[in-house]
């Protein structure tokens, strides 16, 4: 090789080499950057007392976030507005610890939200949403402590049949508060102290059971009505041709009183 020729190709090396540090560069920062960019605005993760931590407080969210690692051992999602917790909203989470879903717009869960939990969930936090009626089958399996408190709650059955399938968090309790009731004079009352008097799950089985029996009565006093209506018009019909048999000459008559008794009878 001549030196001309040395000289030429010295650039193209040098070219070569750079094109591939710059390539090189690309890679590793988008390696670096990809797991941030997953996440959604206002969400990161970060680690708390030796344990994964996920924060998505106050950023505007309006569902469940989905690219949530999934060995975050404690989830932050209060302050939002998320209205409804679907089926298997937190199943890639088996390591989950904590969970905040305070200050949302919480007013439905479905059976099944909170599945997989079951193992590792020690707290859940549901205060401040707009919770008036929850099916205890939402918290089946559920050995977490829980707090309900600030929510609209209608006091009823079904919410007496909720606290009892739960472990409340102590201090929470007096925030259970009926904002509605099936009973009128429960309005603006502790949860808790309707129940220490009060079985609503019973009063309702009382209400049922009465009901029921004012409509059975009903129907009974409709079949007897028929009964009553149906003879009386079966003996004005009788009454009738027994007259019109009188009014006949006496042979034609006997022969059609003898066939209207045997009918009769």
């Amino acid at each position: 090789m001549t030196a001309a020729q040395g000289v030429l190709l010295r650039p193209i090396t040098m070219g070569l080499l750079l094109q591939s540090l710059f390539l090189l560069l690309l890679l590793l920062l988008g390696s670096c950057l990809h797991p941030a960019a997953a996440f959604p605005k206002g969400c990161y993760p970060s680690e708390e007392e030796g344990l994964k931590t996920f924060r998505c407080s106050n950023a505007q969210l309006t569902e469940v976030p989905r690219d949530i690692p999934n060995d975050t051992n404690k989830l932050y999602l209060d302050f939002n507005q998320i209205p409804f917790l679907p089926r298997d909203a937190f199943r890639d989470l088996p390591l989950l610890l904590e969970l905040d879903l305070s200050h949302n717009a919480i007013a439905r869960i479905e059976t099944g939200a909170f599945q997989g939990l079951a193992e590792h969930l020690h707290s859940l936090d549901l205060s401040s949403n707009r919770l008036v009626s929850v099916s205890k089958d939402a918290f089946s399996n559920l050995k977490a402590k829980v707090n309900l408190s600030n929510n609209p709650w209608r006091c009823d059955c079904r919410l007496q049949e909720l606290i009892r399938a739960v472990e409340l968090v102590a201090e929470s309790s007096g925030g259970i508060v009926c904002d509605s009731s099936t009973q009128e004079e429960h309005v603006g009352k502790a949860f808790l102290q309707v129940i220490a008097d009060t079985d609503l799950c019973n009063v309702y089985k009382k209400t049922t059971d009465i009901a029921m029996l004012v409509t059975m009565f009903g129907w009974f006093a409709m079949v007897i009505s028929y009964l009553v209506y149906y003879v009386r018009q079966n003996q004005e019909d009788a009454r009738r041709h027994l007259e019109y048999l009188k009014s006949l000459p006496s042979k034609q008559r006997r022969s059609e009183e003898s066939s209207t008794i045997s009918t009769v009878v």
